[in-house]
């Protein structure tokens, strides 16, 4: 089955860090995707840009309308996002325990779902 892992986190926690802290979290991050890679887990991982650049697209009966920044105002904002095959939802969440970001935040564990082909 495919899970995604959605990573949450406070980016006032990664703004206080040191530069050296930052590159280690890199660092450990790099690394636990190529062992997610090594061991077939891993379908795609993206780190995404700060919520600030963020716009918000909403269409109301026809109209669109853009908002800049996230829809809602959180501490926690979604910073990116693992892709990942898993056997059941305890491997899924057994992969989504050892992502580095989840010492600082949160990570969001939910299915994929399949669309049956027509």
């Amino acid at each position: 089955m495919k899970y995604l892992c959605q990573v949450w986190f406070d980016g006032a926690i990664l703004d206080a860090m040191t530069q050296e802290e930052k590159a280690e979290l890199d660092t450990n991050s790099l690394n636990y995707d190529k062992d997610l890679a090594e061991s077939g887990h891993m379908i795609v991982a993206q780190a995404l840009q700060p919520p600030t650049s963020a716009v918000t697209v909403r269409v109301r009966d026809g109209d669109t309308s853009v908002t800049d920044g996230p829809f809602a105002e959180t501490k926690e904002a979604l910073g990116g996002f693992i892709l990942i095959e898993a056997k059941d939802l305890n491997d899924a969440i057994r992969i989504a325990a050892g992502i580095p970001l989840a010492k600082l935040g949160a990570i969001e564990v939910r299915p994929i779902h399949e669309f049956a082909a027509q």
